[in-house]
Order: structure tokens, then C-alpha cells, then sequence
């Protein structure tokens, strides 16, 4: 659990958040120049100015009403910025090993997690932005940190490279047990990490709560226009050569088919993600299509999200998320509890 209780002047107004976070995941939203970066430096205690109380997991790291503030070396926070921040003198395992509190086995724990071994003898100049980021994040994980600071990781990257790094992300979530705020911009990227969503506004709280839930405010709408994405943890089941597909089930038990990826040996561990824009919808039972995913679904909330709007739906006990237009809702009658058929192209379901 996090407690937040800041106010910290800035150049256009004063940053003022009061909160109780308690979800593994917290991103930090909001629209540009809100004060999202200034929170997360203020936690690491790289804001001298910041007033008030901080308390991790029951650790205090600042309470300026009894005068205690842990300086930054001691709050052990792990702080991975946008552009890595990683040291050109050093190789990935040098940056790694750079403040490791940990033994050799926990360095060794975030080699893995994070999958660089193969590029621990290379300079920064020389890896690639997922690496950099990977590296990066590894690095956070060896210091032995009781909180995860990450500021947007991923908007440097192509939507491509951000895909291949998300699994990465959720691995540190599952496995690390480490809790996390992490500032970003993209509404997919809060909705397959965060358990919460901390909406700022000029340095105040607009709004706080799931990530589905505050789908429709107007600041995490514009976000949407970056394409939401469902994100689902899944095995290989079976590969069928002659109909090129690859049938794989979600950790829910929903089957999916994808194009064939006969390397995948089966019974390998995947994350599938599928836009919401590819899920057409249907008020008619579905026949005859070429895709070959067709589920019945029910639908739990309609939330305008930009200029579309998002359907919140239940597939065989799974939660899904679909794109539609306004007429769409409109001519088909869509509504909380209805009932629709849900299509989706094995192309459009990408493995990362």
C-alpha cells in the first residue's frame, strides 16, 4: 500500500495529491504538463521542495510534520525514465550490477526475468530501445526496490517494439510482487498493467479508480485514439499446418486461433493482443464469415471513449474490449446486458 499526501510548487500551479494506492499496478495519467513526472520525483525524493507525507508498505519516506526524509539512496526505489537513463561507459551488465542491493543470484533473477543475457557485453550505443528499456528495467529490479517508479517506458518506442515489451512488464508485476506507478499516455497499456488509474489534472486528482471504469472521462479518451488493446496471458495448444492456423487457449479458457507459428513448441507460455478496433460485432447469430474466431458475448457497459465507443464485454467468463462507432451502437441497439456475436480474424490476434 502507498500513502500519498504531497504539495509540491511547480512553475504553473502547485502539485497537490492526496491518495491511498493500494492496487499492484497504479498508472499515472493525465494530459501533458499535469504533473505526473514531478509526483514520481517527488516519491524518489529528487524534489527537495515536496512537502508532506510518503509511506510505502509501511515504510515512512517523508513526513515533514515530524521532519523525517529518507534520502534518495535510502528509499530504495527503482526509477527507470523514458529514455532509460542508462551509462554509455558501461555495458548492460554493468549497468545492471550499477547499485545492485541484492546478492549475485537476485541480478542474476533480473537477467532473466527481463531475457538480456545475450546483450550483457554490449554498450547502450549499441542496443537497440527495447533492449535499452529492458536493460534499464533490470537494473531497477537488481537494486532490490520496495516501489517501481516508471515513466512513460514505452512512448519511445514503435507500437511494434511497445508490444514486445508489455509481456516483460507483466512478468515484473506477477513475479516480482513489487508495487509499481507508472506514468503513460496510452489507455492499452493501463488497461492490460493497471489494477488503478491515479487521473491527474494541473497537479490535483481529477479522478481515481479501475482503469474500465474511468474509460469514459474525457483524459483518458483521447488516449484511446491510440487503439486499446486486449492483452491475455496463453498456452500453444495445437498447430495445424494444412489450415494455417495455431490454436492457443487463454489463461481463462478461451480459445483462440491465430496464423500458424509452428515454431511456438506447444504447451509454450505466449501473451496474445488483439485490438479492440478488430473485434466486429454482430446482433444476429454469425455464419459463413472467414474468421475464425466467433464467440457469443454479453455486453457489460457502453463507455464512449473518444470519438468511438468502447463495449465492455464477457466472453465465456473472459473480459473483452471492442471499438465500435457511435451509429453502430445506435443501429444495432447496443445496451448493458444484451446479448451479441463477437468476430475476429486469426491475422488480427498478434503473439508477442
Amino acid at each position: 500500500m502507498i500513502e500519498l499526501r504531497l504539495a509540491l510548487p511547480l512553475a504553473r500551479f502547485a502539485l497537490e495529491v492526496e491518495a491511498r494506492l493500494e492496487a499492484a499496478v497504479t498508472a499515472i495519467m493525465g494530459a501533458s504538463g499535469s504533473g505526473k513526472t514531478s509526483l514520481l520525483e517527488a516519491v524518489a525524493g529528487l524534489r527537495p521542495a515536496a512537502r508532506g507525507r510518503i509511506v510505502v508498505s509501511g515504510e515512512v519516506l517523508l513526513d515533514t510534520a515530524t521532519g523525517q526524509r529518507l534520502a534518495p539512496e535510502r528509499r530504495r526505489i527503482g526509477y527507470v525514465p523514458q529514455d532509460a537513463g542508462l551509462f554509455p561507459h558501461l555495458t548492460a551488465l554493468g549497468n545492471v550490477r550499477f547499485g545492485a542491493r541484492g546478492d549475485a543470484a537476485r541480478v542474476e533473477q533480473a537477467i532473466d526475468t527481463l531475457e538480456i543475457r545475450a546483450c550483457l557485453s554490449r554498450h547502450p550505443d549499441s542496443l537497440s530501445g527495447g533492449e535499452r528499456q529492458r536493460v534499464a528495467l533490470a537494473r531497477a529490479l537488481a537494486t532490490e526496490p520496495r516501489l517501481l517508479l516508471l515513466d512513460e517506458p514505452l512512448a519511445a518506442l514503435d507500437t511494434g517494439l511497445r508490444g514486445r515489451i508489455v509481456p516483460y512488464l507483466l512478468r515484473i508485476r506477477d513475479e516480482w510482487r513489487v508495487p509499481i506507478l507508472y506514468v503513460t499516455h496510452n489507455v492499452g497499456e493501463a488497461l492490460a498493467l493497471a489494477g488503478e488509474v491515479l487521473l491527474l489534472e494541473a497537479g490535483r486528482v481529477a479522478a481515481q479508480g479501475p482503469p474500465l471504469r474511468l474509460l469514459s472521462s474525457p483524459a483518458l479518451a483521447r488516449g484511446a485514439d491510440e487503439g486499446i488493446e486486449n492483452l491475455w496471458p496463453a498456452r500453444v495448444v495445437s498447430h495445424d499446418a494444412r489450415a494455417g492456423i495455431t490454436k492457443m487457449e487463454t489463461s481463462a479458457g478461451l480459445p483462440v486461433a491465430v496464423t500458424l507459428l509452428a515454431a511456438h513448441p506447444i504447451g509454450a507460455r505466449v501473451t496474445l493482443a488483439l485490438r479492440a478496433e478488430d473485434v466486429l460485432v454482430s446482433t444476429e447469430a454469425l455464419r459463413g464469415l472467414s474468421a475464425r474466431n466467433m464467440y457469443e458475448a454479453r455486453i457489460e457497459s457502453v463507455e464512449s471513449a473518444g470519438p468511438d465507443v468502447t463495449l465492455r464485454l464477457t466472453v465465456s467468463g473472459a473480459a473483452l474490449l471492442a471499438r465500435v462507432t457511435p451509429q453502430a451502437v445506435e443501429a444495432l441497439g447496443l445496451a448493458a446486458g444484451g446479448q451479441v456475436y463477437l468476430a475476429v480474424k486469426s491475422h488480427s490476434v498478434r503473439v508477442l
